[in-house]
């Protein structure tokens, strides 16, 4: 299969490409560039370069002769969608939308949208499925459901979107981030000893390891396609819905004289949600998670303290995505609404 995957140069798609083409698929990237400039591992597979592609811009000949296209690319998380909600809006959302437009013209029949659990925003202590009410709280979340929808009214015979709703991701990556939860405690543990938690610690998280996330948009891209015409699938597993307060006291159990501390103003976090994976269990049995918090957190502790990890690094541009677009406006190698300076 041709398979086209947006955001390659990733957290993620740095991930997923390697899978794909050890799955016999063959592989192109577009991405913007944003996070190319530094790896914390040598990447498992290198793409045919393709320039600087913003998904504001492309063509319908970017994405014809492919027999999918995987969606990543997107200002990824919370902190970074409050950076200019409008901005998020037009990347996240309107981008995405005509890009799937453009791919339902060019006749691509299968379209693997990266949507998230956080759509779900604050919604208590029930285990919410597939068919549950959104009640986004960010300008993240509420960008991935604005595509769903859109992009939802666009299915046909000849185009199917499948929307993945993956849970908080973390995990070990070439293209390493310390902004999610599971990351950011292995780190502050590693260069403080501290875990930080910022809230009262109560909020319920389900968490994913990316090679799972990658895993389960390889198994929708290879199901028969009534399985997966224009439906919606959380991605994880019913086991690993935790409170913060738990996933610290896991990466204080592996991290070695490390300690849990409540350094925030202990307020709860609006954000708090569970979520049943049953529905991608059931319809998609060739997704198999194969990771789990405590394993995760561990390769992670490994890799953070072979590379003596500092606090220098852990906060720096190279690993936290929010402070390398801060550095590029800064730099002036992007304009405020985030397109490359020409010559930059």
């Amino acid at each position: 299969m041709k398979v086209l995957v947006t955001g390659h140069e990733g957290y993620i798609g740095a991930v997923l490409c390697p899978l794909l083409l050890a799955r016999g698929h063959e592989v192109r990237g577009l991405d913007v560039g944003y996070f190319s400039d530094y790896e914390f591992q040598p990447l498992e597979a290198r793409l045919a370069p393709t320039g600087r592609r913003d998904v504001r811009d492309l063509a319908e000949a970017d994405v014809a002769g492919v027999d999918a296209v995987i969606h990543l690319a997107a200002l990824s998380n919370d902190p970074m969608g409050q950076l200019d909600p409008e901005l998020t809006a037009d990347i996240n959302h309107r981008g995405s939308v005509r890009l799937a437009t453009l791919a339902r013209a060019a006749g691509v029949p299968r379209f693997v949208f990266s949507s998230s659990c956080s759509t779900y925003g604050a919604a208590g202590e029930r285990p919410l499925d597939e068919t549950a009410t959104f009640n986004p709280v960010s300008a993240y979340a509420v960008s991935k459901v604005a595509v769903e929808r859109d992009v939802t009214a666009l299915a046909n015979d000849d185009f199917s979107p499948t929307f993945m709703r993956n849970a908080t991701a973390y995990g070990l990556s070439p293209r390493m981030r310390t902004d999610l939860v599971v990351n950011n405690f292995v780190g502050w543990a590693v260069t403080t000893g501290e875990i930080r938690i910022l809230s009262d610690g109560t909020p319920w998280r389900p968490v994913v390891h990316i090679r799972d996330i990658a895993a389960a948009m390889a198994a929708a891209i290879e199901a028969p396609r009534e399985r997966v015409h224009n439906v919606a699938f959380n991605v994880g597993r019913d086991e690993d819905n935790y409170q913060v307060r738990d996933i610290a006291e896991i990466v204080r159990a592996i991290v070695p004289g490390s300690t849990v501390v409540y350094a925030g103003s202990g307020e709860p976090d609006k954000r708090s949600y569970r979520v049943d994976f049953g529905k991608i269990r059931r319809e998609l049995p060739a997704f198999r998670p194969a990771w789990d918090v405590c394993r995760g957190a561990a390769e992670i502790y490994e890799a953070f303290r072979r590379c003596r990890l500092d606090t220098a690094l852990f906060e720096s541009r190279h690993l936290v995505r929010l402070a390398q677009l801060r550095h590029l406006l800064d730099t002036k190698q992007v304009t405020p609404a985030l397109r490359w300076v020409a010559g930059g």
